[in-house]
C-alpha cells in the first residue's frame, strides 16, 4: 500500500522529528511512504480566526494536491478535524461546488495516524518497544471530533515493556486550543494548570499525545516548573524499538 504523509505546517516547523517517526513505522509495517514537497497548511488558523477566504484557498490546495493519493496520512488529529469538519463548509461558502465534489471523493482515504494503523492497515501490534512509565493525554480534537476512542490505548498497550498509566480526567482541556490561546490566555493558563496536575499525578516519565500542539503546551509548563516529565509524540513512540529507540532518547 502506499500512503502520502501531510506532515503540517506545525510539526514540520516545530517537531520534525514526528514526520521521520512516522516514516520509519509505516516503512517498518509494509507501507510505501510519500512526500509531497509542494504541502503546506490545513487552513485551521486561519478558519478559526474568521479568514475564510485565505482558509479556501489552504483548503484548496490540499484538496487538488492529493486528489489521487491513495492515502493520506496525518499525525495530528487537530488537522485531520479541520479537513473533516470545515472543507466542505468552505467550499460550500464559498461557491466552488466542483470542489466540494472533489473533497467528498478524497476525504474516505485522508486518516489521522492511529485511524489508519488500526482501521485501515488492521494492525495494534507494530513491532514498538519503549520501556517507560507513559501517560496519554487524549486532545479534545482526537476525543470529540475524530472520536479516536480506544484506538490509542489499543496501540499503546501492544509496545513491549511500556507502562500504561491512566489520567484522571481523561476529557480535560489542556487550554492550547490554537489561537484560543493567544486570545484568552487568562483562561488557557488556569485550564493547563489543572490538567498539568492531572498528568503529573501518573508519575510518568513521558506524557504522549496525537497533537503536538498540546504537547507544546504541557511540555512548556513542565519546563517552566522544572519538572521531570518528557512529552513525545505517540509515533514517536511507536517507531521506537530496542535497537532504534525513539530520537529523543538516544
Amino acid at each position: 500500500m502506499r500512503a502520502s504523509l501531510f506532515i503540517t505546517c506545525y510539526n514540520d516547523t516545530l517537531f520534525p522529528e514526528t514526520g521521520r517517526a512516522v516514516v520509519r513505522l509505516l516503512e517498518r509495517l509494509g507501507v510505501e511512504v510519500e512526500f509531497r514537497a509542494g504541502q503546506t497548511c490545513c487552513g485551521q488558523m486561519h478558519a478559526n480566526s474568521g479568514f475564510r477566504r485565505e482558509a479556501f484557498c489552504q483548503a484548496r490546495r490540499l484538496v487538488r494536491m492529493y486528489a489521487d493519493a491513495e492515502a493520506v496520512v496525518i499525525p495530528s488529529s487537530s488537522c485531520v478535524a479541520m479537513i473533516r469538519d470545515q472543507y466542505s463548509g468552505l467550499f460550500e461558502d464559498l461557491g466552488d461546488e466542483p470542489l466540494r465534489r472533489e473533497f467528498a471523493a478524497l476525504a474516505p482515504r485522508v486518516y489521522e495516524l492511529s485511524e489508519f494503523l488500526i482501521d485501515k492497515l488492521g494492525v495494534e501490534d507494530v513491532g514498538a518497544a519503549f520501556p517507560h512509565r507513559v501517560t496519554y493525554h487524549a486532545s479534545c480534537h482526537g476525543l470529540r471530533a475524530l472520536e479516536l476512542g480506544e484506538r490509542p490505548f489499543r496501540l499503546l498497550g501492544k509496545v513491549r515493556g511500556l507502562e500504561l498509566v491512566r489520567l484522571e480526567n481523561p476529557d480535560r482541556c489542556c487550554g492550547f486550543g490554537g489561537t484560543f490561546s493567544v486570545k484568552n490566555g487568562g483562561v488557557s493558563s488556569a485550564m493547563l494548570a489543572a490538567k498539568l496536575d492531572d498528568v503529573l499525578r501518573t508519575k510518568a516519565e513521558f506524557c504522549t499525545a496525537l497533537d503536538n500542539s498540546c504537547l507544546m503546551h504541557l511540555g512548556g509548563a513542565m519546563h517552566r516548573q522544572s519538572q521531570g516529565m518528557k512529552t513525545i509524540h505517540m509515533a514517536q513512540i511507536l517507531a521506537s524499538t530496542e535497537d532504534q529507540p525513539a530520537e529523543s532518547m538516544q
